[in-house]
């Protein structure tokens, strides 16, 4: 088995005296001794110990020049160093602690004294070590942790919206494209300065997540509605768009139990406002302008460009050209002006067909 003893070399021309600490160490340390300045600068080339006892008075080389060579040398600077001294007088011990040393102990010593300091100075040198291993090592660890908590928030909501779409059959697929249509728009959004302050305060990765509740408060709507193969009346149609407020209490719910419920914010905002429209003309709430929160400005968008790409029981599917030219042309009455640039440089990059939203290429097609 490998020796894991920790190393003490000690420094003193007096060679009693470095018989004295070697006997009080040597059961507990492996224990170097070397009787100058000179000697000790040689063994550090070939052992760098964990503890160092330097003697102040010496000849041709003093403790004090020592110590600020050890300091000056990134190999030696973090080795602990204690005076071993006949010097008595508080402006002595005052300078050794400026010039770094930990500790100040004076000859004669008491060898269980000595032991015990040493022990005291190893353990406290094993605490920092250990501090600057967690400290360096800080980052990573919260880079997994927070990415283990993403990936559990993903996959709740990825299974609620599954569940979603499982009651609403005709929408098959729209979480999967609404959710790399907003990307996308992000994306362009960030090379135009679009907005740029406001997407710089948003994890744009929970964001993305978030936006598959959109219609989470599908789940409260009743069948006889939601899976009606024909268009809505006017009374079924007022009682559909209480999605919108649904998944709001939904999520409400969900966030006064949890305490990681900051992932939840761009949802609720999703489900509650993706339906408004820029003249102020939407629903729930009739907002108009920039009362519409961002996130909802942008679902909208998304939301409406897959329902137009998509076959209803009372309507065609519409090609991703036609759709993206009614979004453009509702720009300044549906949707936010400011957004028109961003969409149509994303348009660029929507996949070429609604089935290869799955895959993360676009067409060679032009911007709108």
């Amino acid at each position: 088995m490998p020796d894991d003893r920790k190393k003490v070399l000690i420094v003193d021309d007096n060679p009693v005296n470095l018989k004295m600490a070697r006997n009080a160490l040597i059961g507990t340390f492996d224990v170097f001794t070397v009787p100058s300045v000179a000697k000790m600068r040689l063994l550090l080339d070939k052992v760098l110990p964990d503890l160092i006892l330097l003697d102040i008075l010496m000849p041709e080389i003093g403790g004090y020049e020592a110590i600020r060579s050890l300091k000056s040398d990134e190999r030696t600077s973090d080795i602990p160093v204690m005076f071993l001294t006949s010097k008595t007088d508080a402006l002595s011990e005052l300078e050794g602690l400026s010039l770094g040393a930990v500790d100040y102990i004076i000859k004669p010593f008491t060898p269980q004294l000595l032991l015990k300091r040493v022990n005291i100075h190893m353990l406290i040198e094993s605490q920092n070590k250990e501090l600057k291993y967690i400290n360096a090592n800080l980052e990573k660890l919260v880079e997994i942790k927070t990415g283990a908590i993403v990936k559990l928030q993903g996959a709740i909501l990825s299974t609620i919206s599954e569940l979603v779409e499982c009651r609403d059959d005709v929408t098959g697929g729209h979480v999967t494209r609404t959710s790399q249509t907003l990307r996308v728009m992000t994306e362009e959004m960030s090379e135009l300065g679009i907005c740029r302050d406001e997407l710089r305060s948003w994890d744009i990765e929970l964001f993305i997540q978030s936006s598959q509740l959109h219609d989470v408060g599908k789940i409260s709507i009743r069948d006889n509605i939601l899976l009606k193969p024909g268009k809505l009346t006017e009374e079924e149609f007022e009682e559909m768009k209480k999605h919108t407020t649904y998944g709001v209490k939904i999520i409400d719910s969900i966030q006064q139990i949890t305490n990681e419920n900051a992932f939840l914010t761009h949802a609720k905002i999703m489900a509650g406002t993706h339906h408004e429209k820029w003249d102020g003309s939407g629903y729930p709430y009739g907002l108009a302008g920039e009362d519409i929160p961002l996130q909802g400005r942008l679902m909208a968008i998304s939301d409406v460009y897959d329902a137009l790409i998509s076959e209803r029981p009372y309507k065609k599917a519409l090609s991703m050209e036609q759709a993206a030219r009614i979004i453009i042309d509702s720009f300044g009455s549906h949707f936010d002006p400011a957004l028109e640039e961003a969409f149509a440089a994303a348009y660029a990059r929507f996949p070429c067909s609604k089935n290869d939203y799955s895959a993360d290429t676009g067409c060679q097609r032009a911007a709108m």
